[in-house]
């Protein structure tokens, strides 16, 4: 086990005058083996073993699959399109990408880590996707939608060999005995890289539509940092919900803009990006599907698309190794042994193939942005990112019809 054997961050009571209680042997089998408390941070609400009230689990956990909806949504807009899918067939990979990160997630969080992260899309597949799209962009293809699946079968190809990269040093132990030398001083910058990386790709999407990108990276720093010490009543009001709160302030000043005619005559792009009537996904989306199998048809295996995803998988296990060190830090658990961090790895790479065999369009990693998350909220607990995947593969099955918030989130 990796968490702690500690339920709260209340300091123990003082021990009694004599010599502390040895446990009996058969109170240790019970135990099981345990790992010495790391350095718990003191403004933690809740741990990784203790859990909120189930009514503020529910809110906790939906806020969490709003934080990974907003990277599948922008990694589904980046990759569908230059394919040549519309977007029934971006509301499909959407839908098979969220059944698959509550899949790998829930994997994760029992047999894994056994941390609080989120395992979602990775942004270090999205090069080599891009480049299996260049080698299908030159017209030899009848229609659009002859070429968006003829890639997504090269995709599923390239993703179900990748996989074995992580299965293979994860299983095997290399990475194990890699990340042994892995100290703060290593992985504070992976950390950083990573989170500056997806800085870089989402931020400059915020001058697409300034007048609602500002407000709410304003609103969400106001409410979060200054506002929770001028109301003491409602501070822990704004301190875990603030995400949830600024969204659908921001997203109902959007759709006031929208409905109002404020942008009837403007281009087309910041209509596109202010709109909330342009993403077409809720109305694209079916009522009911289950993703299934190879639902693209037969994967195409191509030797000079899997060298590149190669790349990525090492990429995406560097990815998750520096995010498992951080989740364990904000969730109050020690740090990692290499054994659970090679087996977690070993099992993402099952979620590789998982991801290969279903249809989705990158591999997965651990989510920074939701660690992220438990630092904001202050919330550790592991079973909050557990109901998470309730809603992932909830809204995967039932559609997008179900979920207004997405139509901004495009």
């Amino acid at each position: 086990m990796v968490e702690t054997g500690h339920h709260h961050q209340h300091p123990p009571a003082p021990a009694a005058a004599g010599h502390p209680p040895v446990p009996s042997m058969a109170m240790a089998r019970n135990m099981g083996t345990t790992w010495p408390p790391a350095e718990q941070l003191h403004h933690l609400q809740y741990c990784i073993h203790s859990n909120p009230s189930w009514h503020e689990t529910v809110v906790l956990a939906f806020q969490h699959y709003i934080v990974m909806l907003g990277t599948t949504v922008l990694i589904a807009n980046t990759l569908v399109s230059p394919m040549g899918g519309d977007p029934g067939d971006k509301a499909r990979v959407i839908q098979t990408i969220l059944f698959m990160s509550g899949i790998n997630t829930l994997l994760q969080t029992l047999i894994g880590t056994r941390l609080p992260t989120v395992m979602g899309v990775s942004f270090a597949y999205v090069l080599p996707v891009l480049s299996i799209i260049r080698d299908y962009n030159n017209g030899q293809f009848d229609s659009e939608k002859q070429r968006f699946r003829h890639t997504m079968r090269t995709v599923q190809g390239s993703l179900i060999i990748s996989s074995f990269v992580n299965i293979i040093i994860g299983y095997g132990q290399a990475w194990g005995n890699l990340i042994r030398i892995f100290s703060p001083i290593i992985v504070v910058p992976v950390v950083s890289v990573v989170s500056l990386g997806l800085f870089l790709r989402g931020f400059p999407l915020l001058a697409n539509c300034v007048e609602i990108g500002l407000p709410m990276l304003i609103l969400l720093i106001i409410t979060q940092q200054y506002l929770k010490h001028a109301f003491s009543r409602i501070s822990m009001i704004l301190e875990r919900y603030a995400l949830l709160v600024c969204l659908a302030i921001i997203w109902a000043f959007a759709a006031i803009l929208t409905v109002s005619g404020a942008y009837n005559n403007v281009s087309t792009a910041t209509k596109q990006s202010c709109r909330t009537d342009r993403a077409f996904l809720m109305s694209s989306a079916p009522w009911i599907r289950i993703p299934y199998p190879f639902q693209w048809g037969t994967p195409i295996f191509k030797a000079s698309h899997v060298f590149g995803m190669f790349g990525a998988a090492i990429v995406a296990s560097a990815e998750s190794t520096g995010v498992f060190f951080a989740a364990s830090r904000l969730a109050g658990a020690t740090a990692p042994p290499a054994h659970v961090v090679s087996r977690s790895i070993g099992l993402q790479g099952i979620g590789v193939l998982l991801e290969g065999i279903f249809g989705s369009i990158t591999g997965n990693t651990a989510s920074v942005e939701n660690v992220g998350l438990l630092g904001l909220t202050r919330i550790g607990s592991r079973r909050v990112v557990q109901v998470s995947t309730f809603f992932m593969i909830f809204f995967s099955i039932f559609g997008l019809s179900f979920n207004p918030l997405i139509s901004h989130l495009d």
